[in-house]
């Protein structure tokens, strides 16, 4: 629980992450629009770059190096983003990723 002064304030702060929680939920419930949110949205099922390339590679798709897909392919695209990804789903996936380096 966090710090608060007085129930008011603990009422909003419960809202506040109510609200937080269900945009984060409405924006999993989405479909992927591009091909590079539907890898974002399997990092974030997987939590793994290791899986996502694996299944980036079972569509047959290479890098923009012309070379297979790597973890490391994965891991910029979540880094740096792409304009086919929405800000929301990033947010997301960046956020599995610290939790799993949080973990080590």
């Amino acid at each position: 629980m966090i710090p608060y002064t007085d129930t008011a304030e603990l009422i909003v702060t419960l809202e506040s992450e109510i609200k937080a929680l269900s945009n984060t939920i409405a924006t999993l419930k989405q479909e992927p629009k591009s091909f590079n949110e539907q890898v974002i949205f399997k990092y974030i099922d997987t939590a793994s770059t290791g899986k996502t390339k694996d299944f980036v590679r079972s569509l047959g798709v290479k890098s923009e190096r012309g070379s297979l897909f790597s973890s490391g392919d994965v891991s910029k695209l979540i880094k740096s983003g792409a304009d086919d990804i929405s800000p929301e789903l990033l947010v997301i996936a960046r956020d599995v990723m610290y939790m799993k380096k949080k973990k080590r």
